[in-house]
C-alpha cells in the first residue's frame, strides 16, 4: 500500500499530465460532475459524472473508414489510429464494472479493433465511493463500492490518498510519481471501507435484490401482464440508454463528403421505434415490446449469455435523468418476488 498528501496531489496530476492526458470528474457550473481533461482544475471526488466515462472506450460517435472517389476508382481508408496511453482517475466502482461488462461485446471474437485500441491504451483509476448518491443500488449486482477494482485503486481520508496497484499497468503508472509516495499498511484503508460500508447499509435501495432475475428466467417473466403498465409511461426518449455505462447499440452511417463517403458509428437506443429498423419494418412495433427489451436485455439475456452476469452495474444514473421517473429499479420491484 502507497499514500501520498493531499497536499502534493496537483503535483501527481501535474507528473502524470507531462507523459500522458488525465481525464477526472470535474464540476460544472450547474454544480453537477464531468470527465474533462486536467488542466489544473480541482477534481471533484465526491461526485460521480452525469455521463459515464464508457465515452473513452466507446465513443458516442466515431469514424471508421472513408472512401475517395475519383472517377471509376475508390480508396478505402481506414480511421483507426495508434492511440497513445491515458488515464481515467477518479472511476467509482460501477463504471469499474461496466467495463468489464463491455469488455463481454467488444473483445469476444470477432474483437472490435476500435474499442481494443482504446482499452489497451487507457488506465483505470479507480476511487471508493465516500458518499454515495440516494439513487444508487450497486451492492445489488455484487459491486462493493468500497473497494472498487482498476489499475489502481485510491481510497481518500481527510487529508492522504491511498492506492493500490492491481496490475502490472497500474504498477507503471504508479512510476510516475513514486517519489512524491511514501510506503505504508493498509490499517486507515480498511477504516474507510468499514465507514463507506456502513453508509451503503442505510442507502434507500440497499435492500434490492436480483434473486427473480438471471439466467433461465426468460419464460417466467417474458409475458408477465406488468410489462403493460411499466411502459406506459415511457415516453421512449432514450435518455437512460445515453447516461447507461453499460449500453452498446450503435447504428452505422454513411454520409457523402464531395468527394467520397464517410463511414462513422454512433449511439443508437433499443427504445427507438426506428432502432434496428430495416426494409420489412422493425422487429418491436410497440413501446411495450421496446420497453421490456431493455430491461429484459439487462436482467435475463445478458446474464443467460454471460455467466450470470447482469448488464446493470447500479450506478443510478438512468433514476436520476428519466424524465418521467421510470427506471430499472421500478421494474425490479414490480415483477420481483411474485
Amino acid at each position: 500500500m502507497l499514500k501520498c498528501s493531499l497536499s502534493v496531489l496537483d503535483s501527481v496530476f501535474s507528473r502524470i499530465s507531462e507523459k500522458m492526458d488525465l481525464y477526472l470528474p470535474v464540476k460544472r457550473e450547474d454544480g453537477k460532475a464531468e470527465y474533462k481533461k486536467w488542466q489544473g482544475e480541482e477534481w471533484s471526488e465526491n461526485l460521480n459524472t452525469v455521463k459515464s466515462p464508457k465515452d473513452f472506450f466507446f465513443p458516442q460517435s466515431e469514424d471508421l473508414v472513408r472512401f475517395r472517389t475519383e472517377g471509376k476508382s475508390v480508396e478505402v481508408i481506414d480511421e483507426r489510429e495508434e492511440k497513445a496511453p491515458f488515464a481515467v482517475f477518479g472511476v467509482r466502482a460501477c463504471d469499474v464494472r461496466s467495463f468489464e461488462i463491455l469488455d463481454k461485446v467488444f473483445l469476444e471474437e470477432p474483437r472490435d479493433s476500435f474499442y481494443a485500441m482504446r482499452r489497451e491504451a487507457g488506465i483505470i483509476v479507480s476511487v471508493a465511493c465516500q458518499r454515495p448518491a440516494e439513487t444508487c443500488f450497486c451492492k445489488a449486482f455484487g459491486i462493493d463500492a468500497a473497494d472498487p477494482s482498476g489499475d489502481v485503486t485510491c481510497w481518500k481520508t481527510d487529508s492522504e490518498l491511498y492506492l493500490r496497484a492491481n496490475t502490472d499497468k497500474g504498477e507503471s503508472f504508479i512510476s510516475i510519481f513514486a517519489d512524491l509516495l511514501t510506503e505504508c499498511d493498509d490499517t486507515e484503508v480498511e477504516k474507510e471501507k468499514e465507514k463507506i460500508s456502513r453508509i451503503l447499509e442505510k442507502l434507500p435501495l440497499n435492500g434490492l435484490s436480483t434473486e427473480s432475475f438471471g439466467a433461465g428466467k426468460t419464460e417466467e417473466l417474458f409475458e408477465r401482464a406488468e410489462w403493460a403498465d411499466l411502459c406506459e409511461a415511457c415516453l421512449g426518449c432514450g435518455t437512460c440508454t445515453f447516461v447507461c455505462p453499460t449500453c452498446q447499440c450503435y447504428d452505422i452511417k454513411d454520409i457523402k463528403t464531395g468527394n467520397g463517403v464517410l463511414r462513422y458509428r454512433c449511439w443508437d437506443s433499443c427504445m427507438y421505434s426506428e432502432f434496428t429498423k430495416m426494409a420489412h419494418g422493425n422487429n418491436r412495433l410497440t413501446q411495450r415490446e421496446r420497453f421490456r427489451q431493455r430491461f429484459m436485455h439487462k436482467l435475463v439475456y445478458f446474464p443467460e449469455n454471460n455467466g450470470g452476469v447482469f448488464g446493470c452495474v447500479g450506478c443510478g444514473r438512468c433514476l436520476k435523468s428519466c424524465p418521467v421517473s421510470m427506471n430499472i429499479v421500478k421494474v425490479m420491484k414490480e415483477l420481483g418476488d411474485k
